[in-house]
């Protein structure tokens, strides 16, 4: 009912064009609704209930949207729905006015829009409903271009695949069979402003704009996201609330039933995981409610004129011919042989029903075969009549006996038929004998068996077979140049340092097909498994490699996302990662209507379903966690949906599942080697001064490219807070590396001493390098010292030695190793060193006034007499090296009446030349 303020607007009744074929109908003078002078009226839509039901606005023009060429929009409206804890704006009628039905929802800032377009004429019949969904998140919705050549959106992205499948699921539930016509849903991003994320506001969307169109679906949809934040349960949390929340369920229905939900938590325990379905289910239930309301207003009239299903009849003529052959084929219990039988049974029904014909019971039908007194005995003498005395009266119609003409049914709807027939008895034979095709019960695992170490230069590898599934995961360790780099609308770069990827080829089910780009199916999968693994992984700080899972299916039997949680989580272990525990994953399947078999008409629950049983079946809900909790989760529904209290049930046995899984998994032989491999890259992090960073990099990176040329590391990653990550294959070059950055970020201070140590006492003083304070290069005015590893400074030709000196090479050559002080840093950063400052005092003094020679050359002089001779007489003495201070890869030195060999007043802004937190993973 709709009413005003002023309860003085009455609403004419709206009409849809209705499309017939092509040709669109349109009312001469549609109507419109009328209040006064405003340009919108506020309206108050409310449903058949009362009490708690919830109210919604509606914004209806009052007159028509016409622009300067007189353009209007009469059948634009405007409608406020709850969506959560807040409302929602849905518009139609103004933008995508050819479609079947085309709407804008907005959340903040954030708009979608969808549209569904129908084809005209139905495709050919088959067991798939031909439902397409394409979402997209459009650059210019956060004002940015795409990247790349072009600058314009390309291929679907991962992100965008998964969202497309969270569209579709719960869609093509409320889809009737026999409704063949292609439909095709479009959903946009045109809008996004960093708070209100898009993802459940397209799922709703797509539920508007289905319900809104000619679609003969059967029910609303909706979809809303529940988090987990600071205890309590959150429907549809902002993007930074997200980012404190313990769970992420995503969740979609009807306003009675439960038909998808999918996410990840952090070891959520089953009994929190049913609360929180159970405030979305509220939730889904109000905006359910609110979109029915406003089908049944401005919805268009269904094509349920165009479902079309085969003759019933072909059950009964299926069933005859093969369904004791049938029965008898589904209790094979090799895959591959129950196919082959199940196949040529096929073959052979549709060879009779599509080009023999099938012959009908006569008798049944009562043909002339059943009605021998009409026939007349051809050997009777007939009546001799004269011409011209013919009675008509006497004038008999004799039956004429025929041949029963045979059935002929299309291909199409013979093999949709045997199909059903086969889903039943499969039912039957679970439900009245307790036996699966494998002759497991409906809580039963089938046998696993689990191996380590196959491949031995890969870093970690294991085979994961579950009865005929079976799961070959590889696991690659490598630095964040190895990481997945997400292009999305958050504007930022973003980097998965630990991604899964899932390949099914079409060998793992014993078939040809193509091989290529991994499709929507291998993208979903591959991320359940992914986030089902990413919460047992170890922080950055404590592991700091990027983790590759490779998951390939080499046999396929059902839950083969499932087998690749389990291969996955025995690779890691077996790459030497420090998981916190072992996960184990278990699909659970379904049987909806078990009074039809002889039950008692309460759903059957199974565990570990096969391929026949997911396609058979009535749900697929895989659940991945430990022996306390939940870590990921998807459940796809193939009836109307299913209550609370049935999914409740299923997690409780997928929990008694994933136990015995996991003790399966701890009888590993040959185990994981819990260690890293030896081909494995070494990874070292050191800290340097944030202020260095850029100095390491140098222009354009020709500082750190040189290092790693010089040093033979694969890469060095550099952060802006000072952490710099080095790896490398062996550790020679990797403390090369290290010793070159920490020569380069220390800071030195006037004051300092630099000494060269002699060889007789490096088992004192083993941590130094004994190329330190080396002569690299000369020049007339002085000797350039490196004091460091990369880091020189100049000894000036007046500081070399205390007599005079015409210069360098008089004293020194190249490659000579001194001791000296560091005298001045000038603004620029140079260094000005002496060695004079280091001798005695009453030598340098006396010697300062000398006067240079006029004649001849001056001898050279060995630098090693300037060595300080306290080091002399503590060596001579027998001085114990407890006398030595050392830090933890410390190079420092403490004497009586020195200072120490690098020290300074503030250590944290010297940098890492001193560092206690490198540390070699």
């Amino acid at each position: 009912m709709l009413t005003s303020p002023s309860n003085a607007l009455h609403s004419t009744p709206h009409f849809w064009p209705i499309r017939r074929s092509r040709l669109l109908l349109r009312p001469r003078n549609f109507p419109r609704f009328h209040s006064g002078g405003a340009n919108f009226c506020s309206l108050s839509l409310l449903s058949a209930r009362s009490g708690s039901s919830p109210r919604f606005s509606v914004r209806a023009l009052a007159g028509p949207d016409a622009s300067e060429d007189g353009l209007a929009f009469p059948n634009h409206v405007s409608v406020k729905i709850p969506f959560g804890n807040r409302e929602i704006l849905v518009e139609t009628g103004l933008m995508g006015r050819q479609a079947s039905s085309a709407v804008t929802v907005t959340d903040g800032e954030t708009i979608v829009y969808t549209s569904v377009c129908l084809a005209d004429v139905p495709s050919e019949p088959s067991d798939f409903l031909p439902l397409y969904v394409h979402y997209q998140e459009r650059f210019s919705a956060v004002g940015r271009t795409s990247g790349g050549f072009f600058k314009r959106e390309g291929r679907t992205k991962d992100h965008e695949v998964l969202i497309c499948r969270l569209i579709d699921r719960p869609l093509r539930p409320t889809m009737p069979k026999g409704f063949y016509n292609e439909t095709q849903i479009l959903s946009w991003v045109l809008s996004y402003d960093g708070l209100h994320a898009p993802d459940a506001l397209a799922v709703t969307s797509a539920g508007i704009a289905v319900a809104l169109s000619e679609v003969p679906n059967s029910k609303a949809v909706a979809g809303v996201r529940v988090g987990l934040i600071g205890g309590e349960f959150i429907v549809n949390p902002t993007v930074k609330e997200m980012e404190e929340s313990q769970l992420d369920l995503f969740l979609a229905g009807t306003d009675s039933a439960i038909l998808t939900i999918e996410g990840y938590s952090n070891f959520l325990p089953e009994e929190m995981l049913v609360r929180a379905v159970k405030v979305g289910q509220d939730a889904v239930q109000a905006t359910c409610t609110a979109i029915e309301a406003l089908a049944k207003k401005y919805g268009k009239p269904k094509m349920v004129d165009a479902i079309r299903l085969p003759p019933p009849e072909l059950y009964n003529h299926v069933k005859e011919l093969a369904g004791e052959e049938l029965s008898k084929a589904l209790q094979i219990k090799s895959k591959i042989a129950r196919r082959k039988a199940i196949t040529s049974l096929e073959e052979k029904v549709l060879t009779i029903l599509t080009e023999k014909g099938y012959i009908v019971d006569e008798a049944a039908f009562g043909t002339t075969e059943a009605q021998p007194e009409l026939l007349e005995d051809e050997d009777e003498d007939e009546e001799v009549v004269p011409e011209g005395e013919v009675d008509q009266g006497d004038v008999h119609i004799r039956p004429i006996p025929r041949k029963p003409i045979p059935l002929l049914f299309s291909e199409v709807d013979v093999k949709l038929v045997f199909k059903e027939v086969s889903s039943k008895l499969l039912r039957r034979r679970i439900v009245e004998g307790g036996k699966r095709s494998d002759g497991r019960t409906p809580d039963g695992i089938r046998p696993i068996n689990s191996r380590c170490g196959l491949l031995p230069r890969a870093h970690g590898s294991s085979l994961f077979t579950r009865g005929e599934t079976q799961a070959l995961a590889v696991v690659t360790l490598g630095d964040k140049q190895m990481a997945q780099r997400i292009d999305n609308l958050e504007g930022s770069d973003e980097y998965k340092r630990f991604y899964l990827q899932y390949t099914f080829p079409p060998s793992s089910v014993g078939e040809v097909g193509r091989i290529g780009a991994p499709g929507r199916r291998e993208i979903g999968h591959g991320t359940l498994a992914e986030r089902a693994l990413e919460t047992i992984l170890p922080s950055d700080d404590d592991f700091p490699y990027t983790i590759r899972v490779e998951s390939t299916i080499l046999e396929s039997n059902g839950s083969s996302s499932m087998a690749s949680v389990c291969g996955g989580c025995l690779a890691l272990q077996d790459a030497g990662v420090p998981v916190k525990c072992s996960v184990a994953g278990i699909a659970m399947g379904m049987v909806w209507d078990t009074e039809e078999f002889g039950g008692d008409g309460s759903p059957l629950i199974l565990s570990d379903i096969t391929g026949a049983e997911d396609a058979s079946g009535d749900m697929d809900f895989k659940v991945a966690g430990n022996e306390d909790g939940v870590t990921a989760f998807q459940m796809d529904i193939k009836v109307g949906g299913i209550t609370l209290e049935i999914m409740e049930k299923a997690l409780i046995q997928a929990k008694a599942g994933r136990r015995y899984i996991l003790a399966e998994m701890a009888k590993c032989s040959p185990p994981p080697t819990l260690s890293l491999s030896k081909y494995a890259p070494l990874i070292l992090i050191m800290k340097v001064h944030p202020s260095k960073v850029y100095s390491l990099i140098g222009s354009g990176g020709k500082k750190v490219k040189s290092i790693i040329e010089e040093s033979g590391v694969e890469a060095i990653d550099m952060q802006d807070d000072g952490t710099v990550k080095i790896m490398a294959n062996d550790i020679a070059s990797l403390e090369r590396a290290k010793a070159i950055i920490s020569g380069l970020t220390m800071v030195p201070a006037v004051g300092d001493i630099y000494r060269h140590v002699f060889l007789c006492f490096f088992h004192l003083v083993r941590n130094l390098h004994l190329e330190n304070c080396e002569i690299k290069s000369m020049a007339p005015y002085g000797a350039f010292v490196e004091i460091a590893p990369g880091r020189e400074g100049l000894c000036h030709v007046s500081e070399l030695s205390a007599e005079w000196l015409a210069k360098p090479e008089d004293a020194y050559n190249i490659g000579d190793r001194i001791d000296v002080k560091l005298i001045e840093v000038n603004e620029k950063g140079q260094l000005r060193l002496s060695v004079r400052a280091l001798l005695p005092e009453s030598e340098s003094d006396k010697d300062s006034q000398k006067q240079p020679p006029t004649t001849g050359d001056s001898t050279k002089s060995s630098p090693r007499k300037y060595v300080n001779p306290s080091l002399k007489d503590r060596a001579a003495t027998g001085a114990s090296g407890d006398e030595l201070v050392w830090k933890k890869k410390d190079v420092s030195r403490v004497s009586s009446g020195d200072k120490p060999m690098k020290s300074s007043s503030n250590e944290e802004d010297r940098g890492s030349l001193v560092n206690d937190e490198a540390t070699i993973s």
